[in-house]
């Protein structure tokens, strides 16, 4: 007999899914009213005293709520940051517990929408939360399980995020495929073989680089520069001039980091530099930015800019009405290319370092199967298609297929 009580639930760094089998075929739960994933965001209402998440989330930064927003917090897994207590006006919290509360929202919808309780859970993870750390990727795992089980889940199990979703593409026929999964996060890559009904997987593999990281290295070229970074500001005594500190920039072109940078000590050194920039209007914009909290506003420009410049025509921009009026930056589909060159080339030496664990020659691969929201970048598919030509390139459904093999997986 399948399993019923299992939640198979896809906890992403930019999305997340949930679903169960019934009568065979997955179901997505309805985490929103209207389709089958859920922006993986936060927001702390200060005024209402709630927590908001998903879609409500992203509503209340759009319409200057006052709060704190978080997104990408996926992305503290396995870091100190996700357990030191932060002060959200009348609360002091973790990221882990803003997790918690977040998960618990999840398993609560799903058990509204499927009219019964869901005591176990079955989770998609990255192959490495931290590729460069073994410490630290184990720590992750073992982070992600707390908060699982402090959301009311009673068992906890995982599954490798690139094979459930050979699970769900074995289903669209045989052979040997390579499935290329592409987060918010991470890179993940399972290079599968489906025979007489059964899908075994012969690799798995991943790095720690995903669509956040594309946003950061877009802010970083296209949007920081016209905020200060790359220029020079005076001393205070003297003549001398010295180059604007970079980590500032940094942190605000990441996601999982812009909630911290609107503190008073942050906000008192920015104005002290614009007062010592050679170029103080650029330091004013980034005055501006942190006075009015437009740090997600701008990622947010960002990823949309993102999207713009991989579409047919190539062309985008990055729209920056908030920080001042008329400021727009383009974004070609040439500029997106260039500025993810290194992470793409990346990407694709992965995927072939993933046939070499399992001895398997290139052209032996018959389909490269493209999961996830960032695997639809040109850059990005191109890079994987030229270490392994001679393979098919299928598109999966980007946002859902984890969430359909964790639920065939759930059911065993």
């Amino acid at each position: 007999m399948p399993r019923t009580d299992t939640l198979a639930v896809d906890f992403g760094t930019s999305n997340t899914a949930a679903s169960v089998l019934r009568d065979g075929t997955p179901h997505f739960i309805s985490l929103e009213a209207q389709g089958d994933t859920m922006p993986t965001a936060v927001f702390l209402d200060f005024h209402r005293r709630q927590t908001l998440v998903g879609e409500a989330a992203i509503a209340a930064l759009v319409s200057g709520r006052e709060g704190r927003f978080m997104r990408a917090l996926k992305s503290v897994l396995g870091t100190p940051l996700l357990h030191e207590k932060r002060q959200f006006l009348n609360e002091r919290l973790t990221l882990s517990e803003v997790i918690v509360r977040f998960l618990s929202q999840v398993k609560g919808r799903a058990e509204a929408d499927c009219g019964q309780a869901f005591p176990r859970v079955l989770s998609g993870r990255p192959v490495h939360f931290h590729s460069r750390d073994p410490e630290r990727d184990a720590r992750a795992l073992a982070d992600l399980t707390a908060c699982y089980h402090a959301a009311g889940f009673t068992e906890v199990d995982f599954l490798f995020e690139p094979a459930a979703a050979a699970l769900a593409a074995a289903e669209a026929g045989g052979g040997l495929g390579l499935i290329v999964d592409i987060g918010g996060g991470t890179s993940d890559f399972s290079l599968f073989r489906r025979t007489e009904g059964a899908t075994e997987v012969l690799a798995s593999h991943g790095i720690r680089l995903g669509g956040t990281d594309f946003d950061r290295q877009l802010s970083l070229t296209h949007v920081m520069p016209l905020l200060g970074k790359g220029t020079v500001l005076k001393a205070e005594i003297g003549p001398k001039v010295h180059d604007a500190p970079v980590a500032l920039f940094h942190d605000l072109a990441s996601w999982e980091k812009i909630p911290f940078l609107y503190t008073a000590p942050t906000r008192r050194d920015v104005a002290r530099m614009a007062k010592l920039a050679v170029e103080p209007k650029r330091f004013n914009r980034l005055v501006s930015v942190l006075e009015n909290e437009l740090g997600h506003d701008i990622a947010f420009a960002v990823e949309r800019g993102k999207i713009l410049a991989n579409g047919e025509d190539g062309q985008g921009v990055i729209d920056l009405g908030l920080v001042e009026d008329g400021l727009a930056p383009g974004l070609s589909g040439d500029d997106l290319s260039k500025a993810l060159f290194d992470d793409a080339d990346r990407i694709g030496a992965a995927a072939a370092e993933t046939l070499e664990m399992a001895k398997v020659p290139p052209e032996a691969v018959e389909r490269i199967v493209l999961v996830g929201g960032s695997s639809l970048l040109t850059s990005v598919s191109q890079a994987v298609q030229a270490r392994i030509p001679q393979a098919r390139l299928t598109y999966s459904a980007a946002f859902t297929a984890v969430a359909h093999g964790l639920a065939i997986a759930a059911a065993q």
